[in-house]
């Protein structure tokens, strides 16, 4: 799920697939889920993994006619594993759905539990019916029938979130953490500015060469783009105190003044991510917030 788009920046180079089967590397073929809104591009990309006996990676949403896509590419073939890179409704909801139709069993990230009463930003987003049969903890290895793949905390856009490394061909399933067109959403209480830019850096230092994001086309040069990613993070967070500084106090406003431009869709998540900005930023001692009975104001510390 993308925060906002940064066309000079971060714009994806190829174009929008077809929702056909698209065969991206000997390992791996895609089908494009159709959700396209100004979240989602042009839709969750859902991944086949292997020949013959295959794993799906994000099934995507409860779509039904995806469903049939999905079982239609991989006519003649067995769904063994359904992968999952983390547990927000675009990507994970269909498992469901085809653990029923095919018998493969569940391998992700463990499930989202709400922590504490703490309510709000995109945990209302999570698949609560996710029920893996598998949980991939940092670090294991997953072996599939030709291919492993190893399993990537990335936290940040979300608690749970897992990048999964193919070892055969240097590639990593990105999910929502890094993606060509646009900057992933990052909205607390669930996802955390911290975790994210630690989890930046957690694949900046890997050796992937390719990476097959949950939206969007590839991003090559991945290291490179990466670091991209995060300079532009510390920009915005640049900007937010800049504009504390000249006196604006609340998320609204820091919004209007900082995402120039913004299409107005994608006002709330800009604010979301605007809130990670700032409790990142008081955690680290720079900012303080006001907490009285209406809209929350904040000044540099």
């Amino acid at each position: 799920m993308a925060d906002e788009t940064e066309p000079e920046l971060f714009a994806d180079p190829r174009q929008a697939p077809p929702r056909e089967v698209a065969r991206l590397s000997p390992l791996v073929r895609r089908l494009v889920a159709p959700n396209a809104s100004p979240f989602t591009f042009n839709g969750t990309c859902t991944y086949i993994l292997g020949r013959g006996a295959v794993a799906v990676v994000d099934p995507g949403p409860g779509d039904e006619s995806h469903l049939a896509a999905i079982l239609a590419a991989v006519e003649g073939e067995t769904i063994e594993t359904i992968l999952v890179t983390h547990t927000h409704r675009d990507h994970s909801v269909l498992a469901q759905g085809l653990r029923e139709a095919t018998g493969a069993r569940i391998v992700g990230p463990a499930p989202f539990r709400l922590k504490g009463d703490r309510a709000g930003g995109l945990d209302s987003s999570h698949d609560r019916a996710y029920a893996p049969d598998l949980v991939l903890a940092d670090g294991e290895r997953f072996a599939g029938r030709g291919f492993t793949l190893e399993a990537v905390a990335t936290p940040g856009h979300c608690s749970n979130h897992l990048c999964l490394a193919l070892l055969e061909e240097g590639a990593l399933f990105s999910g929502d953490h890094v993606m060509a067109w646009s900057t992933s959403v990052v909205a607390p209480p669930d996802g955390s500015m911290a975790a994210y830019m630690a989890s930046l850096d957690k694949v900046r230092a890997r050796g992937e060469r390719i990476y097959w994001p949950g939206h969007g086309g590839p991003v090559t040069e991945p290291q490179r783009y990466a670091r991209a990613l995060a300079h532009h993070r510390r920009q915005r967070e640049a900007s937010i105190l800049a504009a504390l500084d000249a006196g604006v106090a609340t998320i609204p406003q820091l919004v209007s003044r900082v995402y120039v431009g913004l299409d107005p869709k994608l006002a709330r998540a800009a604010g979301m991510s605007t809130l990670a900005h700032l409790e990142d930023l008081g955690a680290r001692g720079l900012v303080t917030a006001e907490l009285g009975e209406g809209e929350a104001r904040y000044r540099r510390a």
